[in-house]
């Protein structure tokens, strides 16, 4: 992994998120390609830094990643809670269509991994629906497994993708992408989570004024309530655990 410029950025529960809007991501992205070398994105939310505290090769993996795009509303009003900053949300499936855009214009190279089976070229037919010109080098389901890693390189060296989006979920994604991106030398990769699923219609978005009101959650729990547990985890234990950290550390005269 290369080296990295750090831009302004929070600090929650020890996981850095930098404070980068999505045209800054995307751009930030854009010149990793320019750049060389191999890169890795994460798209953190709540739920990770709540895995980054009993994971520590997870904690790891995210502090060592060339970009930690905020995807949570809930880490923009904890930033705010603990005086910190975080201006905009960047959520992996905007950013997923924003790289489609960016493959159209420049002819950058896409590869889909993960998901169940058919939902990544689902989300790969609706990015060419909407983005004409864009390069999908490959689409595979796969799985994150290390048995099945050696079955994956073999596709990713033939199909020789410039960004690789890998949506095995967290923590298992961005562990994966730790333990094979610098072999396979792919120039950037990123976990995106559920993201295909919402890109291929799998799974329906919240509306467009709940996502703006910061209620992505609420209507994620009325439409799958089996998630109760990663929710509650997300908008209930997350900031109760940012702010009992604050607090601990302005009572020993410290900043996290």
């Amino acid at each position: 992994m290369s080296g990295r410029s750090s831009p302004a950025h929070a600090r929650l529960l020890g996981v850095r998120i930098d404070d980068v809007d999505m045209d800054e991501a995307v751009a930030r992205i854009e010149a990793m390609l320019r750049a060389g070398g191999t890169h890795h994105v994460v798209t953190v939310n709540p739920e990770f830094v709540m895995t980054a505290q009993r994971h520590p090769i997870f904690r790891e993996v995210l502090c060592r990643a060339d970009l930690a795009v905020p995807d949570g509303t809930g880490l923009l009003l904890a930033a705010r809670l603990t005086g910190q900053r975080l201006r905009r949300r960047v959520p992996g499936v905007e950013l997923c269509e924003r790289l489609a855009a960016l493959s159209a214009r420049t002819g950058a190279r896409l590869f889909l991994l993960g998901a169940a089976p058919g939902i990544a070229e689902a989300a790969a037919a609706t990015l060419q629906q909407r983005f004409p010109g864009v390069v999908i080098a490959g689409c595979y389901a796969g799985s994150p497994r290390p048995e099945d890693e050696a079955t994956i390189r073999a596709r990713l060296r033939q199909a020789r993708p410039d960004i690789l989006l890998v949506a095995y979920g967290s923590p298992a994604q961005d562990l994966w992408i730790a333990r094979n991106q610098p072999e396979l030398g792919i120039p950037v990769a990123l976990g995106v989570g559920g993201s295909f699923d919402y890109l291929s219609g799998a799974v329906p978005r919240a509306p467009r004024l709940m996502r703006r009101l910061g209620l992505e959650w609420f209507y994620r729990l009325l439409r799958q309530p089996w998630r109760w547990q990663r929710i509650w985890t997300a908008v209930v234990r997350f900031p109760l655990a940012v702010l009992r950290e604050h607090c601990r550390a302005r009572r020993h005269g410290s900043v996290q």
